[in-house]
């Protein structure tokens, strides 16, 4: 099973994901071709009353063996529903300093 979908499953079971996009941005950063660096776009009723820090220390919380296991970066944008109807659709990731 690729990172993607481990993410996916992982994310799927922790949240009543009503949105998801998981982008594998390794590509853009310098080093070898892996599954490194992702951006992840979930919207979910869930994140109703948490802070934007307390949904990021979740994820990152639930992503521990992903990293433990050479995930590098971990890009988010966690939104609940009302937040996305008021505009936030999607997100674009900076440039990587050192990229290739």
């Amino acid at each position: 099973m690729s990172r993607e979908e481990r993410i996916n499953v992982i994310l799927n079971e922790a949240f009543d994901v009503e949105a998801l996009e998981i982008v594998n941005e390794s590509h853009m950063h310098s080093g070898p071709r892996t599954e490194s660096h992702y951006k992840v776009f979930l919207v979910s009723k869930d994140f109703a009353d948490l802070s934007r820090i307390e949904r990021q220390q979740r994820v990152y919380g639930l992503m521990k063996d992903e990293f433990d296991q050479g995930l590098h970066a971990l890009s988010l944008r966690l939104k609940t529903p009302q937040e996305v109807n008021n505009g936030q659709k999607s997100f674009k990731s900076p440039d990587c300093k050192h990229k290739i």
